[in-house]
């Protein structure tokens, strides 16, 4: 036989054994046929004709198993010049038959026909081949095979042998010994079966230390019986005691570790399952007896402790029991067997002890005591196996599983628990936040891995647990119900407030270069580090934008999936501008969702589940162009002309709901979408063409709107269709109105603003009669409270429509103002001025209080998984009704109805008196009330601004109104102060995107003399008259408040310019808001609001101009014009006192000490303001009221002020400006003592006695003038030693007298005084030698006067002219104490002379 050739042959070698080959003239082992055609069915049997050289090869036979598929070789057709080929031959076929790939062979293979033969099913047998042995069991009928060759070869060998050597018909083979093994037991004799000692549970059946291993093979089996036989008749003839003394005596006599050695040979050999020989038959299995008995519990096993188990008990507790001829089965481990029990039963634990959360498939949180079936899958894995349920360390340990499947499920249910967790269904049953532990363990980058998976089902989950981590629902259903409320399509970013400082200036950058540029975060710091910061910016950081593309482009997903990108995709363009442009800006992203979501022609959808969302119409998507177009103008400007979304306006528009191919509820909201696109268009003034092309369109949908609204019940989602066309409407007439006005830019920023409104007046002036009709309709449903919520925003949209028509109509320069005023006078009285006077308008009014979020706090707080890393509005599901969102809310409807109200009375200024009665409404008035009460203001949260917001602008145009109808009345309102109160309140709540409000409001409305109705009836004499009441009162008439109140009202001219200087925000956001709230569309750069970082104007907004001229001095060595100083410090001072005076609760959130620093900034700018009249006027007067004691009581210096680092370094730098530059001015010398009182820190009181000792000499202000009691600072005693040593040090030294400073030698003799004769047993040694020494140096000072004032000092009294009293003798128990000190000092003195 050839052999084979063998690697490192060469071809020289080849070529003999071809020779070879054929010299032998040996049979080849393949035959060469020609192969049939693959279209004629059949193969050619026949010995082919050698005629064609490109032969096939033919197997002899196949393989039981296919080989493995390889990739065919590449077919060439490369035509021979000596063949030509017929001109009816198809080259393919002649390719297919001559195909010599394997595959060729196996598509000929034709499966035998088993459709007529009988099924027989198979023969169980318990027989395994090849046998299970031990491998130290020796074969003794099998011969001596190779040690070489495996067990399964030697098998395999003896198999064949036996084969080889059968015998003839009728001979008997002898059944080979079963295998030999440790563990198998001897056969029982008769008399040893029931063998069992008296008193003893314990049967023998056999020897089981004794085998007669040794002996000769006839003889070891009866000398091992007889040896077990006297070994029984022995112990059957002791007693038990006897038994039990002889093995204590042999344990004695034995080492310990070979006891426990053959202990655990006894365990090892007594094993369960054990297979009993009876009844055994050659050539079939055995049936064997099973014994029982019961089994340890799991906790009273030792490790790794070997136990006998009992065969019974292995087929109670056990599936599958145990038998000693498996392999690895001789010696049986429980705790590898335990998972095979039934689960131990729940241990009761305490309940104070935290337990691991567990969650079931549907992401609820399981009870710690639940039990429940082991059929639901709940009980596979290893930690507390008992308890049903997956933690978050097993799921998320599971999402990392090779098995596609466990992937799947466990991201599903990661989502069902985040879905769960953000709608509150864990409060107070789970300690810390269930999202922060997911994003803190990877969780982010997890979800991010998952999308690159494979497998379809994992990306599916992937993405809807990104969804179920991203989106939360009720905050995109708030924010599309709102859409139509006044300004209700401008909404705050979804971004984290910890933003990098280098991200303040991004306002001030074009919208093109802001999208482009990447923050600074992005680009140094690591990608975990981002995503801690902000989620969102980690995720766009990972590519998340192209794989979401490839996701919809190529592997085409089914439509949860679609759904679920197109919903993550909103929430990145809610996120900020940045993260809207790079949406926008992903390569095919845009162009794939237009195509795909938004095509023009589409196949009719029938009434069954939709299996693919591909080539047909979303809604979503819609809705995701109208978010993007939020961000900017720009961004509007793109969509509407780079990707062609004007024809998809044009197709979803031109044609009704009910005609779409579409699902009714689909068709219905992918209307409204289109109508909120194009309404987010014509904000910036875009879209003006195809208000011409559509204008029949949008007006026999506006026709249609009373029978809408006639039909009974009232849909939600057709309202919502109805409120974005009046939407629509509204910003199409502001546009109309912005063409009369000129763009104030150049061209280039034509461009980027979009091409201005082609909208004319005459287009939409027929459109208001239209309108009115549907909100007389509305009104009608007023009194019915369920109709009048089922109505949604169509009132709201339908005022403000009437709004915005007669601002437009009024700023045409062609018309004649006589036809608008008649118009408005005509709407006013058929319309308006009845609503006014109905009861259900008052109710609406009267629920404002239970409403508002300022009134109640607690309805703004934030969600429990709210994370500073994803910002959400935390909106779970549907808001209560009873809220500012809610269904029963009154804020939009009166909101657009004071809007009206005020557009109205500023064109027609003789409507103002009669629609200003709206202003007299009684729970408005409570409404006002409860706004200025002292409640603490609700916390700025996501879901807070934005509800403020809205509330805001109801407050800002009722004193809008309010303003108006003052300018009008010659007698001050009834209502001024608290109009006033409102409005100071008010302006210290605006919020950014708010700057034409604040300005409007320090312009028109804080500096108005007409709401201080103060200063005419009596205000400045009442101040003058509190002030005499007080006992310490003093001063020339001059400069008393009143006197400075009058002059301050005077001044409201100037003072309103100075804070308007001062609190002015920058121009960009200035210009911005008010092209929002104006009405200017060209003018608008985006929808999307500033970050609130924090409110508009700070808290201590009174108090800013003496801020910056303190940080302007600060700046400028050289010092400030003293013009500047003196007006604005003098300007901020009056208005100080103004508010200190008539509206004390506008100071109520600036602390005290606050206020005292501020005013320090005063005598911080330079060295000669302090000493101007009028400023120590104002400024004493302000001292006065901040030493009122309610008022003193509140003040704490310890406590952390808004803008200083701390006070005690502020102080410093005061004690080192009144040592340069105050030559003893009294006011600022009290200022420098108010802050030394003994309550206060004890820091302050040591820099001046310790540091500036020299500033002692100035302090002369006379006890008189001091604004606070001495009782202030002389109590409590003093108990700082090293304070109280420079107390003792200045008083002997002469730096603290009487003459310079008489309040200060008050304070430091009383405490002294209080010091040396304080007999405290607790005190320390060091304390009592400190007291000891300041009492003998006290009794030797050569000033007797000082000596007579530190020990006979009594108590203050101010008018003594020493301020204190003094004891004309000493107490008993001081001259005790004094004598025995003095007694000392003198026999020291005799014994030293």
């Amino acid at each position: 036989m050839l052999s084979r050739p063998k690697p490192g042959e060469s071809e020289v070698d080849l070529l003999r054994f071809q020779s070879q080959f054929l010299t032998t003239g040996a049979a080849p082992a393949v035959h060469l046929v020609k192969k049939g055609s693959r279209k004629s069915g059949s193969a050619n049997v026949d010995p082919p004709q050698l005629q064609d050289h490109r032969d096939v090869v033919m197997l002899d036979s196949l393989p039981d198993l296919p080989p493995a598929l390889v990739p065919a070789p590449p077919k060439r057709a490369r035509p021979s010049s000596s063949r030509h080929l017929p001109e009816d031959e198809d080259p393919e076929e002649r390719l297919t038959r001559h195909d010599k790939h394997i595959t060729a062979v196996l598509t000929k293979i034709i499966e035998r026909d088993t459709s007529s033969m009988a099924v027989r099913l198979p023969v169980s047998s318990g027989v395994a081949f090849p046998p299970v042995f031990h491998r130290s069991q020796e074969r003794q009928a099998k011969p001596a095979l190779s040690s070489k060759k495996s067990i399964f070869a030697q098998e395999i060998a003896a198999r064949r042998m036996t084969e080889a050597k059968v015998p003839p018909a009728g001979e008997v083979v002898p059944m080979l010994d079963p295998p030999e093994s440790p563990v198998t037991r001897e056969a029982p004799v008769p008399g040893d079966q029931m063998c069992q000692l008296p008193g003893s549970s314990h049967s023998f059946q056999g020897p089981h230390l004794v085998t007669g291993k040794g002996l000769v093979n006839q003889d070891a089996e009866l000398e091992a019986q007889t040896i077990h036989e006297e070994n029984l008749a022995r112990l059957q003839a002791m007693s038990p005691g006897e038994i039990l003394q002889e093995q204590q005596r042999l344990l004695a006599q034995l080492d310990p570790s070979l006891v426990a050695f053959l202990r655990s040979c006894s365990h090892t050999h007594v094993q369960p399952g054990e297979k009993a020989t009876e009844g055994q038959k050659p050539g079939g299995p055995s049936a064997g007896v099973i014994k029982k008995e019961p089994i340890e519990p799991p906790a009273a096993r030792e490790p790794r402790k070997k136990v006998e188990l009992a065969p019974e008990t292995s087929a109670v507790t056990l599936p599958v029991t145990p038998n000693k001829e498996w392999l690895h089965m001789d010696t049986v481990e429980l705790e590898k067997l335990h998972w095979t029990q039934d689960l131990p039963p729940l241990r009761q634990q305490q309940m104070q002890e935290r337990m691991q959360a567990r969650f079931n498939l549907q992401g609820e949180l399981l009870a710690p005591d639940v039990d429940l079936p082991t059929h639901l899958g709940l009980h596979h894995h290893g930690e507390e196996a008992e308890r049903a349920g997956y933690s978050l360390q097993e799921l998320f340990h599971l999402t990392r599983s090779q098995i596609s499947q466990q992937r799947v499920l466990a991201l599903q249910v990661l989502a069902q628990v985040i879905s769960r967790a953000q709608a509150g269904e864990f409060g107070g049953q789970i300690v810390g936040s269930v999202l922060r532990l997911l994003l803190d363990a990877g969780f982010l980058f997890l979800l991010r891995f998952s999308l690159d998976d494979k497998v379809d089902s994992v990306i599916a989950a992937a993405v809807r647990a990104l969804r179920a981590l991203l989106v939360a629902p009720g905050d995109e259903e708030l924010l599309d119900n709102t859409f139509s409320w006044y300004h209700g399509a401008s909404v705050f970013p979804l971004i984290p407030n910890q933003e990098d400082k280098d991200d303040e200036d991004e306002d001030e950058e074009t919208p093109a270069r802001k999208g482009k540029r990447k923050s600074p975060e992005e680009g140094s710091q690591p990608l975990p580090d981002l995503a801690r910061h902000d989620v969102i910016k980690g995720l766009l950081a990972t590519n998340l934008l192209p794989r979401l593309r490839y996701i919809l482009e190529v592997t085409c997903p089914g439509p949860a999936v679609v759904l679920d990108i197109l919903a993550v995709l909103i929430r990145l363009a809610r996120h900020s501008l940045e993260s809207a442009t790079r949406v926008l800006e992903c390569p095919r992203l845009i162009e794939t969702i237009i195509q795909e979501f938004l095509p023009t022609i589409w196949t009719p959808v029938g009434m069954g589940p939709v299996l693919s969302l591909h080539g047909m119409p979303c809604a979503i998507a819609m809705k995701l162009f109208r978010v993007l177009a939020l961000a900017s103008r720009n961004i509007a400007a793109r969509l509407l002309s780079s990707f062609d979304l004007r024809s998809r306006l044009c197709r979803f528009i031109a044609e009704a709901p009910q005609k779409l191919a579409l699902p009714p509820e689909e068709a219905e909201t992918l209307s409204t979408e289109a109508f909120r696109l194009w309404a987010v268009a014509a904000c910036y003034g875009q879209g003006g063409n195809l208000y011409r092309e559509l204008y029949p369109v949008l007006l026999q949908a506006l026709q249609a709107v009373p029978l809408e609204l006639s039909t009974q019940p009232l849909r939600p989602l057709a309202m919502q269709r109805i409120a974005s066309l009046l939407t629509l409407l509204t910003h199409l007439t502001l546009a109309a109105d912005s063409t009369t006005s000129k763009l104030n830019s150049d061209s280039a920023e034509d461009s980027v603003l979009g091409t201005p409104s082609l909208i004319t007046w005459t287009q939409v002036s027929g459109l208001r009669p239209l309108v009115e009709q549907c909100l007389r309709q509305t009104l009608k449903l007023l009194p019915q409270p369920t109709m009048w919520s089922a109505l949604g925003p169509v009132p709201t949209a339908c005022l403000l429509f009437m709004g915005a028509y007669y601002q437009a109509w009024s700023q045409q320069p062609g018309l004649c103002p006589g036809d608008w005023l008649q118009d408005m006078e005509h709407l006013s009285e058929e319309l308006l001025l009845p609503l006014l006077s109905q009861p259900s308008l008052g109710n609406l009014w009267d629920s404002l209080r239970y409403c508002s979020p300022l009134c109640n706090p607690l309805s703004c707080a934030p969600a429990p998984e709210a994370l500073p890393s994803l910002v959400s509005l935390g909106c779970a599901g549907s808001c209560p009704p009873v809220s500012l969102a809610g269904s029963a809310s009154p804020f939009p409807f009166l909101t657009a109805l004071l809007s009206l109200c005020n557009t109205l009375s500023r064109i027609h200024k003789g409507l103002c008196g009669q629609l200003a009665v709206v202003l007299d409404t009684p729970g408005l008035q409570n409404y006002f009330l409860q706004c200025v009460a002292p409640v603490a203001a609700p916390q700025l949260t996501p879901f807070s601004v934005w509800a403020l917001r809205h509330e805001y602008h109801l407050q800002y145009l009722a004193l809008s109104l309010a303003q108006r109808a003052a300018s009008l009345q010659l007698v001050p309102a009834t209502n001024a102060t608290l109009h006033h109160s409102v409005a100071l309140a008010l302006l210290s709540w605006l919020l950014p995107g708010s700057e034409h409000l604040a300005c409007d409001l320090l312009l028109s409305f804080i500096f108005r003399s007409e709401f201080l109705p103060e200063r005419t009836s009596g205000g400045p004499e009442a101040a003058d008259f509190s002030d005499r009441l007080c006992l310490r009162s003093h001063g020339d008439p001059g400069c008393a408040r009143g006197a400075l109140l009058a002059q301050a009202c005077q001044d409201l001219p100037s003072i309103r310019s100075c804070y308007s200087t001062h609190c002015s925000p920058t121009q960009t956001s200035l210009l911005a808001s008010q092209a929002l709230y104006r009405g200017e569309p060209l003018q608008l750069p985006a929808l999307l609001l500033p970050v609130p970082k924090d409110l508009l104007l700070p808290t201590d907004w009174p108090f800013l101009p003496l801020i910056h001229l303190y940080h302007k001095a600060s700046d400028t060595p050289s010092g400030l014009p003293p013009a500047d100083t003196m007006g604005t410090a003098m300007r901020a001072l009056q208005w100080i006192l103004v508010l200190e005076s008539w509206r004390p609760q506008a100071l109520r959130a600036i602390p005290p000490a606050a206020r005292l620093a501020r005013l320090m900034c005063v005598f911080l700018v330079d060295s000669e303001l302090f000493r101007e009249t009028p400023i120590q006027h104002l400024v004493a007067a302000l001292l006065a009221r901040l030493c009122q004691p309610r008022v003193l009581a509140n003040l704490n210096l310890d406590c952390p002020l808004p803008g200083l680092t701390s006070f005690p370094d502020l102080y410093t730098s005061f004690l080192e400006h009144f040592e340069a530059v105050s030559f003893g001015d009294h006011l600022f010398g009290a200022l420098v003592l108010l802050p030394l009182q003994r309550r206060f820190s004890v820091t302050l009181r040591l820099a001046l006695f310790g540091e500036h000792v020299g500033a002692l000499r100035a302090l002369g202000l006379p006890l008189s003038r001091l604004p606070v009691t001495l009782e202030c600072y002389t109590g409590p005693p003093e108990d700082n030693l090293a304070l109280l040593q420079l107390y003792f040090r200045t008083l002997v030294t002469g730096a603290l007298c009487p003459r310079w400073c008489p309040v200060l030698y008050v304070v430091a003799v009383a405490h002294v005084n209080s010091f040396i004769f304080s007999q405290d047993p607790k005190s320390s040694d060091e304390v009592k030698a400190v007291q000891k020494s300041m009492l003998q140096k006290t009794w030797l000072l050569g000033d007797k006067g000082l000596r007579q004032h530190i020990l006979y000092y009594k108590r203050p009294n101010l008018a003594l002219p020493e301020g204190f009293e003094l004891y004309p003798e000493l107490p008993f128990l001081r001259q005790q104490h004094l004598e025995r000190l003095i007694s000392g000092v003198l026999q020291r003195g005799v014994s030293q002379t």
